[in-house]
């Protein structure tokens, strides 16, 4: 398990704790507290799907100097607790992150939703339930599908969780010779390895059979918290394309294109998180 304290800038204290989300779920929740107190908005994290938190050291370093944040561990992960018959779905993640705001009382237009993947997916499916707006949303590569081949959905359907071990090396050499661009971005291989040695198998399994059937489109006209989608063009398993054809479709939204995965998870997309609040507070 990872010790929060390698995520905190100097003199950022940290406190985990489990948040129910529901009768049958709770999350691990980490709170960063910067050392100085200021204005800056409450950043409420959900990463991507079966991501680990050392994915985002270089960013959590960086936004912990100044931002106060909820990093949450979303249900699929290995930390949530789970009992009896638990959905998948991206409206049930989305749901959980309507849970945690209301939890923690967060106030109008003072916190952010800054998620990547299938967390900024799950945000923009749930933001017209939340009972508060947010200042904004910054989203890293948002998926508006989930494409996952009918020889792999057929593997799932069929093969019990058990055998994950055993598929597991295939997956990592499907997604290093067909899926990512190595050459370009090595680290962001290395990074879904790890990720796949800490997916629990039987959550996952239950994820892909209902995430595989969802699209984004059709709640994308009711967004109208300023929106900052940030893309990968190196990054194809993410679909850039998408991402763009996102924002022609949100009201008020911009694209950043930083190139890389490793680079949208780094301390440049904090810096440039910092830059879009500051556009958004002079208007």
């Amino acid at each position: 398990m990872d010790n929060p304290s390698e995520y905190c800038s100097p003199g950022c204290e940290f406190k985990e704790e489990m948040i129910a989300v529901s009768h049958n779920v709770s999350l691990r929740v980490t709170k960063f507290t910067p050392k100085e107190k200021n204005n800056n908005p409450t950043v409420v994290f959900i990463p991507g799907w079966i991501s680990m938190i050392s994915g985002w050291k270089k960013a959590l370093l960086e936004m912990t100097e100044d931002f106060p944040v909820y990093y949450v561990e979303t249900r699929e992960k290995i930390s949530s607790y789970t009992t009896g018959k638990v959905n998948y779905s991206v409206k049930s993640f989305g749901q959980d992150i309507v849970s945690i705001a209301s939890h923690f009382n967060l106030k109008s237009q003072n916190y952010i939703l800054f998620g990547s993947s299938l967390g900024a997916t799950a945000i923009l499916d749930c933001c017209r339930f939340l009972e508060k707006a947010p200042l904004c949303l910054i989203l890293i590569a948002p998926n508006a599908v989930f494409r996952v081949p009918d020889f792999w959905m057929g593997i799932v359907r069929i093969f019990p969780p058990r055998l994950y071990l055993i598929f597991k090396p295939v997956i990592k050499w499907y997604l290093k010779n067909f899926r990512l661009d190595v050459e370009s971005d090595y680290a962001q291989y290395k990074k879904y390895c790890n990720a796949l040695d800490s997916a629990d198998p039987w959550k996952l399994k239950k994820a892909m059979i209902s995430l595989s059937k969802y699209e984004v489109w059709d709640s994308l006209n009711e967004i109208e918290v300023p929106t900052l989608i940030v893309g990968a063009s190196r990054d194809e398993i993410h679909e850039p394309e998408n991402m763009k054809k996102m924002v022609s479709k949100i009201k008020y939204s911009s694209y950043l294109d930083l190139e890389t995965n490793t680079i949208t998870h780094s301390e440049v997309v904090v810096k440039e998180m910092r830059k879009y609040i500051s556009r958004l507070r002079k208007y």
